[in-house]
């Protein structure tokens, strides 16, 4: 089969690699029909590395992917060959502590696509996966909005980590599709003010589009000013979606005494820090987010009855041999792109 392998910084080749093989009765073997680029893959493209996860060349990225199911073992009662899937990208074994204490994303054992030294990612023709890990879709879901699971069930899980958001008035500092995912999730659980913020122009407008109550850059105009002027009480949550130093300087001023400050985004940095007089007066949570602890299932059902709407996040699609592109695309933030998808299926429209 082919794969997209990383052979360097800034470097995918697409070359020849063995096939996978059914290795246990549950096992799935799944033709891959669309898989999204993600910050994290980006990551991984551009440094080589995300904290102490660092990559061996060659190696192939991806995680977020929707297939077609080519074989099963013996053992799946689900699915059958045919069948279309969305799949969950964390491999969990089940067992250990934070299994049975329900929070597989922390797994002792976890495995997840595209990370270094855990398992192969999927821009690659084929994958197996675990039953366990492919969700059926509803005729009336495409797989491209399929593909899009990934990242709205980790913003279903953010907004899940932050506690009760029905009426609470929120920020949302990153607009990019994990913050993007976080808008969508909140508006759908009720949270009634929300407030975005990027440095991308482009990314500003689509927020507002996708239901933000106020959307601003924070290189035309000071956040903490504008929104704390039309919220003198201040937020009641602040989701930081963007990994950067000046967003959670942001978060600390715009949470009320009490309030909430989620972590979502990957830092590029090894260290952060606040300014521990003002988070402390105030008694604010800090709260990091890992992944989607089992929240993919929920979301796909949000997705399949229409109260979770995503596909306003693709931008731009390429066909798999041109992915370097769209790498490029994605780490240079070029060209208004939000949501990058590589179609294994043939020939894609452009945005």
């Amino acid at each position: 089969m082919k794969a997209m392998m990383l052979t360097g910084l800034r470097s995918l080749e697409l070359r020849e690699a063995p096939p996978p093989e059914l290795a246990a009765p549950t096992d799935i073997l799944l033709k891959l029909a669309v898989v999204g680029v993600c910050g994290s893959d980006i990551h991984y493209y551009t440094t080589g590395k995300i904290g102490s996860q660092v990559v061996s060349y060659p190696f192939v990225v991806g995680h977020e992917c929707a297939g077609i199911v080519e074989r099963v073992g013996p053992a799946v009662r689900r699915l059958k060959p045919g069948d279309r899937v969305a799949v969950e990208p964390a491999i969990s074994c089940g067992q250990c502590d934070q299994c049975r204490g329900g929070r597989p994303h922390t797994c002792r054992a976890l495995k997840f696509l595209g990370c270094p030294g855990q398992a192969p990612g999927c821009l690659a023709e084929y994958l197996v996966m675990p039953e366990q890990c492919c969700y059926p879709l509803l005729p009336a879901l495409t797989l491209e909005q399929a593909a899009l699971l990934e990242p709205l069930a980790i913003g279903f899980y953010s907004v899940r980590r932050g506690g009760s958001i029905k009426g609470a008035r929120i920020a949302i500092l990153g607009a990019g599709p994990i913050g993007l995912s976080v808008l969508v999730c909140a508006r759908a659980r009720g949270a009634q003010t929300i407030y975005v913020s990027d440095r991308i122009e482009a990314r500003v407008a689509v927020a507002r589009n996708a239901g933000a109550d106020w959307a601003g850059n924070p290189d035309q105009v000071d956040i903490v000013k504008e929104i704390s002027a039309r919220e003198p009480l201040l937020l009641d949550q602040v989701f930081e979606c963007c990994g950067q130093q000046a967003a959670l300087d942001q978060a600390i001023d715009l949470l009320k005494p009490g309030g909430k400050l989620v972590m979502v985004g990957i830092p590029e940095v090894e260290r952060v820090s606040f300014i521990i007089d003002r988070a402390r007066r105030k008694e604010l949570d800090v709260l990091n987010v890992r992944r989607q602890c089992e929240c993919t299932a929920p979301a796909l059902a949000l997705l399949e009855r229409g109260v979770l709407k995503a596909d306003f996040m693709i931008t731009h699609r390429f066909p798999f041999d041109r992915t370097k592109e769209a790498f490029d695309l994605v780490a240079d933030y070029r060209d208004g792109v939000v949501k990058a998808l590589i179609n294994f299926l043939g020939t894609t429209r452009n945005h």
